[in-house]
């Protein structure tokens, strides 16, 4: 299964699109393990907290509620966190 992971990462490279359009489907699919991905990229500190309430179309207040629930340590937001929230409030609002 490894080199899945391996093939997937090359592909982004060259077609990211792809990548992401087969992420928004498995997210519809499976939700949970799509949010799993997201928390990772979280804790590894891939991602901030911003982008990560923008994947999973929630606020970064809810999600650092969540975190804090789930034992998952919040860091302080940075400027990209900043950024990340306001597209996620812009993305939030589009869908209303």
């Amino acid at each position: 299964m490894a080199w899945a992971v391996d093939e997937l990462k090359k592909l982004s490279e060259v077609k990211p699109e792809l990548v992401e359009k087969t992420l928004k489907e498995i997210s519809k699919i499976d939700p949970n393990f799509y949010k799993s991905l997201v928390i990772g990229a979280y804790i590894d500190g891939k991602i901030s907290i911003g982008k990560a309430a923008e994947l999973l179309g929630v606020t970064r207040v809810e999600l650092q509620r969540e975190f804090r629930e789930m034992g998952i340590p919040v860091r302080i937001p940075s400027k990209e966190d900043a950024a990340a929230e306001v597209e996620a409030l812009k993305a939030w609002k589009k869908r209303w």
